[in-house]
């Protein structure tokens, strides 16, 4: 006889929007359970119900991967021509940084190991399973599809799956959706919905049974749970971030341009027929010159200033990037729940029947709860936090518990003149119970007649769609000597009014997030909670909601079409982790830098899809893990000063650019020209390695610099084409002055092959390093002062570069001493350089006025 073979998970892939007999079916299972020999098989083709681990490559293998960057392999090579040219100094200095930079970019590779590691740490050992008809303490990992499992009260939900029995179980399931709200589970005949929040039917790996008995027949195991897809989420590799996916853009620019100047150098040189070592070495030494060499230096020393002033602030930067994405960030994700609200919910309002303030309403809730032995929720610890009411005199003669199918819980109280039963439950279900109710101006009760239930039930309704979770309060009073409560005492209640909650928003929150919205962060919300809840919220904060997309929607939807809409909609309502990270990946197609700011483990996925993640001290340690930032200080205000840190922080980092690439690209349009007509090398390649040097050591103290304020009031992003085009404009006008010093000094000082160099290299370095202060802002140079460190630094290195060929070292360079009236001449061309650069430099801003902007 053929063994049937165990049934494949694609079958069991819909197992929540099926009905529990197809899920049944689907399985080939039993309420009964499986047979031992029947588990191995499918243990055979579903594999261990584990939170795998993916295959890691060799540290060796992941440290060599991050020299796949184009600009690390640019200065890589520029390092590598340094020690061929015995330019030691640059050498180390370039394979310092380099590595440096490297091996923290390796260290943040693990960072998703770890979070996923959390996950791991989260599952139950242990489950009780029904196997050969017997119940048995299985290792978790044991567990297949098929499988019957028992729950009770303090039980970890080992594996997905449908519930066949339930007693008055109640699941914590804050795990997935972020919810600290306990929610009921029951037996669903028919299918029960794929939301967690709202599949009654279905519990999930990872939650907690709070409270009750279950019988749960096992669905989906290891990485094919919900846990396990959000695990899986946390190894794959996340898309670049927009700081990434800049430097290799500009990497690649360099590389470029480079190629193509050494190119040319090499192919003038060779037509005239110059030696062809010299000729090779001076072609390279072009290349490094034009190589930023102190960019990672000034990049790690610029965002770790940010970080320390970040850190002064509450808030703990884990990647240094993230700084400059945050900077960058014009789309806010945000969840919901512990991020913009409390994840306390409050007691908001206790009303009459009429929608007045009552305070018998609230006396009755506190009696419910405070004498209530059962379950208690955190709307029980809400009314008794609310206000401490005297219970003095009240004494509990019994209660009739909670369960799901009453959705009621009732205590029998006296104080010694009357004895009452006190209600609390769902409105609409002690509506049809009571025959009277009260008005807060009368005594007496009213009868409830069609007109007042209506009212009553357009009062619920409005509390609802305002946001509220709202109880219903009734009462009976009962005979003196009524010695137990019994579920036909609910009956002939008088209805006392609504008890009204809220999860009420943080007191900044609002502010906060006006202000990102006034420096261009646009704030989008991605919560689990249904859309009535989160309207209201926004109407607290003050978003205005412009369109809403909920998570069935958007299931409906392929990327394309999302890619589309997700523009247009600023909430996400009922949405699952793994729609969370497709909404990011879909911003970030449309090209917007997306910042998410989360808490809970089903905010994971998201955070690590994000250009740039947030999370708080008090959120789950796998979101802490995933985040790129974290705030100590629940005050969010403290994001807006991230983002202004992070522009703050990409200022002088495009400052660096822009200087660094139009000035070496001009000396080596310089050098290229010079090389057609002079008889001799313009510079010697020891000569341009030592500029390049000197000038980048003047640029050292940028990440010190002030940055415009009106650079702040924009998002600001990586711009290749604005930093071709200021390179090609402004690098050629230091040529110009570059040939006129050619001129004077072969006609007006007649000088020779070292004392050309020497003139040369002096005025070169003089004019790159001061026109620092006209390019480093886009104001007049004279009102927007420079920090006195880099004012010094340059004023030194200019100073060096003068005084150099009258030291000792000079023979060592080719140098030779000057005559004074070449100093004279200096003065003059950097003064009408400066003074043009300047005009440049307005025209250029004016006419492309888009710079790095969003």
């Amino acid at each position: 006889m053929r063994v049937k073979s165990p049934p494949r998970l694609e079958r069991t892939r819909d197992f929540t929007s099926q009905s529990l007999a197809c899920v049944v079916s689907d399985l080939d299972a039993s309420t009964a359970g499986l047979t031992q020999l029947d588990a191995e098989r499918r243990r055979g083709v579903h594999g261990p119900n584990l939170l795998q681990r993916k295959a890691r490559r060799t540290a060796l293998v992941a440290f060599l991967s991050r020299f796949q960057n184009p600009l690390v392999l640019l200065l890589v090579t520029a390092g590598t021509v340094s020690a061929v040219v015995h330019e030691e100094a640059s050498f180390v200095i370039i394979g310092v940084l380099v590595l440096a930079s490297v091996t923290l970019d390796f260290i943040q590779e693990y960072r998703a190991d770890r979070a996923a590691e959390r996950l791991r740490a989260s599952i139950a050992d242990t489950a009780r399973v029904v196997r050969d008809g017997r119940v048995a303490e299985l290792p978790v990992a044991d567990l297949v599809p098929g499988d019957v499992v028992l729950l009770a009260a303090g039980d970890r939900v080992p594996a997905d799956g449908r519930l066949l029995e339930a007693r008055d179980c109640f699941v914590n399931q804050a795990l997935l959706t972020g919810e600290p709200y306990p929610v009921e589970k029951s037996v669903v005949e028919g299918p029960t919905g794929t939301d967690p929040e709202a599949a009654r039917g279905a519990v999930f790996m990872g939650t907690a049974v709070l409270s009750g008995t279950a019988r749960l027949l096992v669905c989906r195991t290891g990485k094919a749970t919900r846990l396990g897809q959000i695990a899986e989420s946390l190894h794959r590799k996340p898309p670049p971030t927009a700081f990434e996916q800049g430097t290799r853009q500009f990497g690649l620019l360099l590389m470029r341009i480079t190629f193509l100047l050494v190119l040319f150098v090499l192919f003038v040189n060779t037509f005239f027929g110059r030696p062809w070592l010299e000729t090779f070495l001076f072609a390279i030494a072009l290349a490094v010159g034009l190589t930023p060499e102190l960019l990672p230096m000034v990049v790690s020393v610029t965002l770790a200033r940010g970080a320390l002033r970040m850190a002064e602030k509450q808030v703990i930067v884990k990647r240094l990037a993230a700084i400059h994405d945050l900077g960058s960030m014009d789309v806010l994700c945000t969840d919901k729940t512990g991020t913009l609200t409390e994840a306390r919910i409050r007691l908001e309002k206790h009303l009459d029947a009429e929608g007045r303030d009552s305070a018998l309403v609230l006396e009755l809730a506190y009696l419910n709860s405070y004498f209530e032995t059962g379950l208690r929720s955190p709307l029980d610890q809400a009314i008794l936090d609310h206000r401490e009411l005297s219970v003095d005199g009240w004494r509990k003669i019994d209660e009739v518990p909670f369960d799901f199918e009453r959705r009621r819980v009732s205590v029998l109280v006296d104080d010694g003149v009357r004895r009452r039963v006190v209600v609390k439950g769902a409105p609409e279900d002690l509506l049809t119970l009571s025959v009277g109710y009260l008005n807060s101006d009368q005594p007496a009760p009213r009868p409830l007649d069609a007109a007042a239930r209506e009212r009553i039930t357009r009062l619920f309704a409005a509390l609802s769609d305002a946001g509220y979770r709202v109880l219903g309060v009734a009462f009976r009073d009962v005979a003196p000597n009524h010695g137990q409560a019994a579920v036909a005492d609910e009956s002939a209640l008088i209805f006392a009014g609504f008890a009204a909650f809220l999860d009420p928003p943080k007191p900044e929150a609002g502010e906060t997030l006006a202000e990102l919205a006034r420096l261009g962060v646009e704030v989008k919300l991605v919560t689990g909670d249904n859309d009535r809840v989160t309207r209201h919220l926004c109407r607290q904060l003050g978003i205005p909601v412009r369109g809403v997309l909920n998570g069935a929607e958007l299931a409906a939807l392929d990327d394309h079409a999302l890619a589309a809409r997700v523009d247009k909609a600023n909430l996400f309502c009922r949405v699952t982790p793994p729609q969370k990270s497709r909404i990011i990946l879909a911003l970030k197609q449309r090209g917007r830098v997306v910042g998410f700011l989360g808490d809970g483990i089903n905010d994971a996925p998201p955070l690590h899809s994000a250009d740039v993640s947030l999370s708080v001290d008090s959120a789950v340690d796998v979101a802490k893990e995933a985040a790129d930032l974290i705030l100590l200080d629940r005050d969010l205000r403290v994001l807006r000063d991230g983002v202004l840190e992070g522009r703050r922080t990409f200022g002088n980092i495009m400052k660096y650019i822009l200087m660094g690439t139009s000035s070496n690209f001009g000396n080596m349009v310089s050098m290229a020209g010079a090389s057609l007509w002079l008889p001799f090398l313009p510079m010697l390649p020891t000569q341009i390695l030592l500029n390049n040097f000197l000038y980048d050591t003047s640029e050292v103290p940028i990440p010190l610099d002030r940055v415009d304020e009106e650079f702040l009031i924009r998002p600001r992003r990586w711009d290749m084409g604005f930093i071709f085009r200021f390179m090609v404009v402004l690098g050629p006008v230091s040529s110009l002055f570059d040939f006129l010093t050619f001129y004077l000094m072969l006609t007006v000082f007649r000088a020779h092959e070292a004392l050309f160099h020497t003139g040369w290299f002096v005025e070169s370095l003089a004019t790159q390093v001061l026109v620092i202060f006209v390019i480093r802002t886009r104001r007049n140079p004279f009102r927007s002062r420079a920090h006195p460190g880099l004012l010094a630094t340059a004023v030194a290195v200019v100073a060096v570069a003068a005084g150099l060929p009258f030291t000792p070292l000079a023979p060592y360079f080719g140098f030779e001493p000057l005559p004074a009236a070449f100093f004279a001449m200096l003065m003059g061309i950097v003064v009408v350089y400066l003074f043009l650069v300047e005009l440049i430099k307005r025209w250029f801003f004016h006419r492309f006025m888009t710079f790095a902007s969003s």
